[in-house]
């Protein structure tokens, strides 16, 4: 499965052998570290809650959002009515998909991967969005494999992929042996090397998982088929590794549509873009749905959220009468009446984060990333004018910026040798869910220089597996 060093060795030579022969990311370099990224006993504890209440989360959004969807109250005993939800979940998106998402078929319906950005600060942590699309399944599974011989308590590889396709075939109960297909689009093909590795681990076991092209998902009689080893099969689940924005250049969108509305497959993701919005985190701040939130979760969920969640808002062009003022945040200290307003903010007080929130080609990958205290006025006044245009078909969302603790961690230099380095960390823990079971599977290590102000998959970033320290 990895490539033939000893199974304890983590040295660069060894790591850098493996890296080589299990390409998992198409034209992607990251760097490396001889440790594990160490986790205390509360942290990975605290990790696991924010697994159950991301879950959690994700079923009262379905609620919220058919309810608002609707006309219906969204409390039980009390009269509360917020179109405008669903309004600004339905900017947009295409008419076929907002009634795919509302389908009897898919009442219920959840992701089964879930995987929130974690940043780690000086008072805990922030989770800045929920990944129900996440690429990296693959890469940790592989990282947790390469590390696990040589340290106690990293969560194996084998184990990731065992509870990966567990959590597939889960979904097909009465089918023994299901055929589950990772179904890559164009857009997202950087990513469909690791998801051929995954398919080659599984079938290894004997197990009939494969990665497709969307043009070789064949329609037919009773379902979804593909052609694989001379052989024409059924297909039982499709893994869905396409974003909803780019639903026109993916060839089988109607006809997986079609076959998961009659039942003949089941595909997870959903296709449903209320479960891939940032906005959600900005609704959970929202005043007036409080009652909603403390009434669909449990208060250790809404504990665990209103911990973690920066404060966040939906950006909407408004027109309000004198005597109101915006729920949000103040510049020099005053209440402001339009979301433009925040352009006279100072360098100083921009402490926040504007990006599209979903449905869109820049809505991933840092790509429509403004954050104000590191831009100049002009640049930030330009980026709330784009946020803010009113024919805009992408939300916007404005959160506080947490800024990461800098903290330190070794990693090798492209000569071999370990450099203690300072850095600013993000973690993304992959969760794998089975009813009202959360998995903790592993865990992403982002590890970024100490001068970098958003973290991702940059090529001078080391990409680690986590460790629970006893």
């Amino acid at each position: 499965m990895l490539a033939p060093c000893p199974e304890t060795d983590v040295s660069y030579a060894c790591l850098s052998e493996r890296f080589s022969q299990s390409t998992l990311f198409r034209d992607k370099t990251w760097q490396c570290s001889p440790e594990p990224w160490p986790l205390t006993a509360a942290e990975h504890a605290e990790i696991e809650a924010i697994g159950r209440a991301c879950l959690a989360f994700q079923k009262a959004l379905e609620l919220l959002y058919r309810r608002s969807s609707e006309g219906k109250s969204i409390l039980r005993n009390k009269e509360l009515r917020v179109p405008w939800v669903a309004e600004a979940y339905n900017r947009g998106k295409p008419e076929y998909l907002r009634r795919h998402a509302l389908s009897k078929s898919q009442k219920g319906a959840v992701p089964v991967v879930l995987r929130p950005d974690l940043l780690k600060t000086e008072t805990g942590f922030a989770l800045t969005e929920i990944d129900a699309v996440p690429g990296g399944i693959g890469l940790t599974a592989f990282l947790n494999a390469c590390y696990a011989g040589a340290f106690q308590d990293v969560i194996e590889g084998q184990g990731m992929i065992d509870s990966f396709y567990a959590a597939l075939a889960q979904l097909v109960p009465a089918v023994k042996q299901p055929v589950i297909a990772c179904v890559v689009s164009d857009e997202a093909d950087t990513y469909r090397p690791e998801f051929e590795w995954l398919c080659a681990q599984l079938k290894e076991q004997g197990k009939r998982c494969y990665t497709l092209h969307p043009d070789e998902v064949l329609e037919g009689e009773g379902g979804l088929f593909c052609d694989v080893e001379g052989e024409r099969l059924r297909i039982d689940v499709l893994y869905r590794f396409f974003e909803l924005f780019d639903l026109d250049n993916v060839s089988c969108t109607h006809a997986v549509m079609a076959a998961a509305e009659a039942g003949n497959v089941v595909v997870t993701p959903p296709m449903r873009p209320f479960q891939e919005e940032k906005l959600s985190l900005a609704l959970f701040h929202h005043p007036l749905l409080e009652d909603f939130w403390r009434e669909a979760l449990s208060k250790e969920v809404y504990t665990v959220l209103e911990h973690v969640v920066p404060p966040s808002w939906l950006l909407e062009p408004v027109d309000l009468p004198h005597s109101a003022v915006l729920v949000g945040p103040q510049v020099a200290g005053k209440p402001i009446r339009d979301w433009r307003d925040l352009g006279e903010a100072s360098q100083r007080e921009r402490g926040w984060i504007l990006k599209a929130s979903g449905f869109h080609e820049t809505a991933w990958g840092a790509r429509s990333v403004t954050l104000g205290s590191n831009c100049s006025k002009e640049e930030w006044t330009k980026a709330l004018d784009e946020a803010l245009d009113p024919n805009r078909e992408v939300n916007y969302v404005l959160q506080n910026y947490k800024k990461p603790a800098l903290l330190e961690h070794p990693v090798y230099k492209e000569t071999g040798e370990v450099d203690v380095q300072a850095g600013r960390l993000r973690l993304c823990p992959y969760y794998m869910c089975q009813g009202e079971q959360v998995d903790l599977v592993g865990i992403l290590a982002t590890f970024c220089p100490a001068d970098k102000k958003i973290i991702h998959g940059m090529s001078d970033a080391a990409l680690i597996p986590c460790q629970r320290k006893r």
